[in-house]
This record gives structure tokens, sequence and C-alpha cells, in this order.
């Protein structure tokens, strides 16, 4: 039996981690975060084990964008998906922070999905 991949959500609104947690828990072991330092954590403690990272852009603490920028620079091949609904100034941030994928919210849960197949067959 293949293992299955470990996705880190990471957002700081309870109804957007429980919906993709309840979208991707059948495919994927999924981990949550309330907030940009605590999902960091989450992966600095388990870094192996996470395959993916979901990450919002604005949230307290420190942000996505902080955050994937830290992450990029230790761990550059850890596929990162942002998503926002704050328009084109957190976007420019995320591209430039390298994130792998940008989603604007409200999104399409399938094209999530497809996006995460695709990152997962490039991770190496």
């Amino acid at each position: 039996m293949d293992k299955k991949h470990k996705i880190l959500i990471i957002d700081d609104s309870n109804e957007t981690v429980a919906g993709l947690k309840s979208f991707l828990d059948g495919k994927y072991n999924t981990v949550t975060a309330g907030d940009g330092l605590e999902g960091l954590k989450t992966y600095e403690n388990d870094r192996n084990g996470i395959d993916l990272i979901i990450t919002d852009l604005v949230m307290p603490a420190i942000s996505g964008v902080t955050l994937i920028n830290v992450i990029k620079d230790k761990y550059p091949k850890t596929p990162i998906i942002a998503i926002t609904g704050w328009g084109h100034h957190p976007k420019a941030l995320a591209s430039e922070a390298k994130a792998d994928l940008i989603l604007d919210k409200p999104f399409e849960m399938d094209d999530l999905d497809q996006s995460i197949t695709k990152l997962l067959a490039t991770k190496v």
C-alpha cells in the first residue's frame, strides 16, 4: 500500500482549514496550523514527513509571505501553494517569495487537487 502524502494546511480562518482538511483528508494525511508561526514550528518539527504546504498569505504572528521565504530559503524543494483573498499585492509578494502556485480565494477544490497532484509528481 502506498504511503499517503502529508500536507500542512496553514490558515487563520477555522472555516478555511476545516474545508480544506475535509476535502483533502481522504486522499492525503493532513496537519493544520492556525497562523504562520505555528505552521513554521509544525513544519520544522516534521519537515521530512510533510510533502507539501498550503498557506494563506495574510495571517497573524508571521505572514504567509514570510513563512514562504523562510521555508524556501532553507528547504527550496518543498512545494508550497499560497492562497489569498487579498488581490494583487499579496500575490506579487508570494510570487517573489517563490511560492510554487498562488490561488485566489475562492477557488475550486478540484483545481487545488489537480495542482497538488502535479506539484507532488515533480517533487524530488
